[in-house]
């Protein structure tokens, strides 16, 4: 479950991210050149890596370690799984 603080930390990313998203509509609309439009795709990806970044953070923080203090075995193991798959998926 995600908490107050980082759900807000997360919105106002989102949040800028969106009108960066924006940004690029506009410029694609307009006709802009490729290259800038590219740079703004590259600016939009590292913001939502960000947000990726905060999200995981938070997850590892609370949620994985809850389970590995649990003492339950069966839980620790399906954390690690669940960290490695988003690692494997997301790979940074």
């Amino acid at each position: 479950m995600i908490d107050e603080e980082t759900k807000q930390k997360a919105m106002g990313r989102l949040s800028r991210i969106e009108g960066q998203v924006q940004g690029v509509q506009r410029m694609v609309e307009e006709g802009k050149c490729c290259v800038d439009i590219l740079l703004q795709l590259s600016a939009v990806q590292g913001a939502l890596e960000q947000v990726r970044k905060i999200l995981l953070g938070r997850h590892i923080e609370s949620c994985v370690a809850e389970a590995m203090a649990s003492g339950r075995a069966e839980d620790r193991q399906k954390k690690i799984e669940e960290l490695l798959d988003v690692f494997s998926r997301y790979g940074r």
